[in-house]
């Protein structure tokens, strides 16, 4: 089974048709979606695989195409069926064999009865017309998010670094698409897929970053969107420069929920108050900065994985993260960690880095990013100073179109759900698109740490409004908390 890459895979390599202005008006005649044998990797039980030729750049509709494949885990139930239910697992990363999984984690059979769910690899990732930059494993090893500047200086050692991938990027085989695979272009796909299934309207469900796909998807395509679920928000402005420097406050978020189990759990000893365990994270930090573990592992990929390990709140997560600290305090090996593909990370980073930094201008100058690492230095002293830290995307050729902006114009069909604590995409990250929508969108908000709520997070409460709004269409009328629960 092939699965959808999160970041922490990504990390554990590194520890060893309305129209918008631009777009042309006329639109494309409507094409077909031609149904495949599936891939070894993504045939699962009741997958089935398609292919769709989309335009490269949608505003020349008639030029250039390229090709997106799809799934679909048909609803057996024609009496029951609604339409179909787009899905995106975040990212930006491979979502054909989503909708398996989301069956997998538990997705209710009365909503697997009212919608064919729909997965996708986003252009530029999967088999959707993967790109390159033709990374180094070590290039790879550093992952989506910067590494953890430990002096001043790091900075700009790594602007060096991001440079290389980004003219790496620019001179690769695939460097011309490059302008066009934006969360803007993917968004028309996604209507494309709608049109070529012979749907009038289409419901979403996306996470992470797929959060910021379904805003702009609903911005764009108010008359044919119809049940918008967003799961985990990135703020309105998507994965921009700010929305990076958010995850250093997800951290400090979402840190006291496993300073507090590891306290109530003294045969890790690391620590037996929250206080001590997170001066235990400073204190592992340092050592491992001057001298790493005995499998190479240094403080930079000790913040990273901790940072990770905060993704999931279960007990089980938390005890692999107490074990792995333990084993660096003791000094000694690592428990077991499995480790995800190279050419599959390369091609994931290649599409990630095309897709968050085609989509807006980040600043261009390497001192922006010494004030800003800086400043988060001391702001959010766990993972500020990695969270701020330079992208190749301050090597980036300016954007062809101008980015998205939320609207709060349309349809109220929005419904977003967000875990209090989360330490990828914070609470405060999604107030600001909350504000962007208006009257468009209510909130539910979890007494809960985690990066995921609906189907992960395992709330009751969360679980029976996303699925009620999918199913019936009616969200609440204003916005919402639930409770922890417990037991």
């Amino acid at each position: 089974m092939r699965k959808s890459l999160s970041l922490a895979a990504v990390v554990t390599a590194a520890a060893a048709l309305v129209a918008v202005p631009g777009v042309s008006s006329a639109a494309p005649p409507v094409k077909q979606v031609q149904w495949v044998a599936c891939p070894a990797d993504v045939a699962l039980p009741g997958l089935e695989c398609g292919k769709l030729q989309v335009p490269l750049d949608y505003r020349e509709p008639q030029g250039r195409q390229t090709e997106v494949m799809i799934t679909r885990l048909a609803s057996k139930s024609p009496e029951k069926r609604k339409g179909i239910l787009l899905t995106n697992p975040g990212g930006p990363s491979e979502g054909l064999t989503f909708p398996f999984i989301l069956k997998a984690l538990g997705m209710p059979q009365s909503v697997l009865d009212a919608y064919d769910i729909i997965g996708m690899d986003p252009r530029g990732l999967g088999y959707s017309s993967p790109t390159t930059c033709d990374l180094t494993e070590e290039q790879m090893a550093a992952g989506s998010v910067p590494p953890y500047a430990v002096k001043p200086s790091d900075v700009r050692k790594r602007a060096d670094e991001t440079k290389k991938i980004a003219e790496q990027c620019l001179k690769s085989s695939t460097a011309d698409t490059l302008p066009y695979n934006t969360t803007r272009n993917i968004a028309h796909d996604l209507d494309s897929v709608r049109a070529a299934l012979g749907e009038k309207k289409a419901s979403f469900l996306g996470y992470s970053y797929g959060t910021y796909l379904g805003s702009v998807y609903a911005t764009l395509f108010p008359k044919t969107s119809d049940r918008v679920v967003i799961d985990s928000s990135l703020p309105a402005s998507g994965w921009d420069v700010e929305g990076g420097r958010l995850m250093a406050r997800g951290v400090e978020d979402t840190f006291p929920d496993f300073a507090k189990w590891a306290a109530a759990h003294p045969e890790y000893g690391l620590g037996a108050t929250p206080q001590q365990v997170r001066a235990k994270y400073f204190d592992l930090a340092a050592r491992l900065d001057e001298k790493p573990s005995v499998e190479g592992i240094n403080g930079q990929m000790f913040r990273m994985g901790t940072f990770a390990g905060l993704y999931s709140t279960t007990d089980e997560s938390f005890a692999k993260l107490a074990a792995s600290w333990k084993a660096f305090d003791t000094g000694q090996p690592q428990p077991p960690q499995e480790f995800p593909e190279v050419p599959r990370i390369q091609a994931l980073l290649a599409g990630r880095l095309n897709v968050i930094c085609g989509d807006s201008e980040w600043p261009s100058t390497v001192r922006a990013y010494e004030r800003n690492v800086a400043v988060d230095r001391i702001r959010y002293p766990m993972f500020g100073a990695a969270a701020a830290n330079i992208q190749p995307c301050a090597f980036w050729p300016k954007p062809v179109e101008k980015q998205v902006r939320l609207s709060d114009r349309g349809p109220r069909n929005i419904l977003m759900v967000q875990n209090e604590r989360d330490p990828a995409t914070p609470l405060a990250g999604a107030h600001s698109t909350r504000r962007a929508f208006g009257d468009r969108a209510a909130m539910i908000t979890v007494d809960q740490g985690g990066h995921g709520a609906y189907l992960i997070g395992r709330n009751k409460c969360a679980n029976d409004k996303v699925t009620e709004y999918l199913l019936g269409g009616q969200r609440p009328a204003h916005d919402l908390k639930c409770a922890a629960e417990t037991g």
